[in-house]
């Protein structure tokens, strides 16, 4: 950070007397609770992780100091205020995968595109773009990574692709699933343009979580267990 754009000595007072109010609020708030899962608790948690996090940073910058506080990652999901018994749903699913080994990847594309030029159109229209206009369905691929994705999960479904990652050069990283309570099932095309604007964790049903984090909290004899988490909303 810049000299000019350090904060001042008043800014960094400041975030500690923000911290020691958000102290005192958190407190009264668990004195106050009304049940296990009292959201005005999850607020008050929120507002002093914020503070504290705050005054870390601007500590910092301004004295080259750290807090001996530990900001926890907000990865729980508040308490469940959906319907009792949902009408409709929604299934979100996020799995994220490294490219360790592009030309593995590139070579089974281009596979896939050879045996089934049709079904490629829509990626050798996207490399032909990526490629500044050339390229042809039968050279989709070539060495654009990002028209052999659009190949490779053009042609298989998610879950394929999570069984056979290996095979396409891939390595998995964390994956979670969330079940969400609706009240209808939406049009056709309604949330099409932005598919997880609208998500609230409240009526986040249960979810189930897979990640390497897990193995090591295991050890190292479970080496290839993946733990689901079921949150239990």
């Amino acid at each position: 950070m810049s000299d000019a754009a350090q904060p001042s000595a008043a800014e960094v007072r400041a975030a500690a007397e923000a911290v020691k109010a958000a102290l005192d609020r958190h407190l009264d708030a668990v004195e106050h609770r009304s049940g296990q899962d009292d959201p005005a608790v999850y607020a008050a948690f929120d507002e002093l992780a914020a503070a504290a996090e705050a005054y870390d940073e601007l500590l910092y910058d301004t004295y080259d100091e750290v807090t001996p506080f530990e900001i926890p990652g907000n990865d729980t999901l508040p308490a469940y205020a959906g319907p009792e018994e949902p009408s409709a749903l929604s299934v979100l699913i996020r799995r994220d995968y490294a490219v360790v080994e592009p030309q593995r990847l590139l070579s089974q594309a281009q596979r896939i595109a050879d045996l089934d030029p049709e079904s490629a159109a829509d990626a050798a229209a996207e490399a032909r773009a990526v490629n500044g206009g050339t390229g042809s369905v039968a050279g989709v691929v070539g060495s654009s990574v990002h028209a052999a994705l659009g190949v490779l999960f053009g042609e298989f479904e998610p879950d394929e692709i999570a069984t056979r990652h290996k095979e396409f050069g891939l390595e998995e990283g964390d994956s979670t699933l969330w079940v969400v309570a609706a009240d209808e099932t939406p049009e056709p095309g309604e949330w099409l343009s932005a598919p997880f604007d609208q998500t609230d964790p409240q009526r986040v049903v249960c979810r189930f979580d897979v990640s390497s984090v897990f193995d090591e909290e295991l050890g190292a004899d479970d080496d290839d267990v993946l733990e689901p988490l079921d949150g239990d909303r």
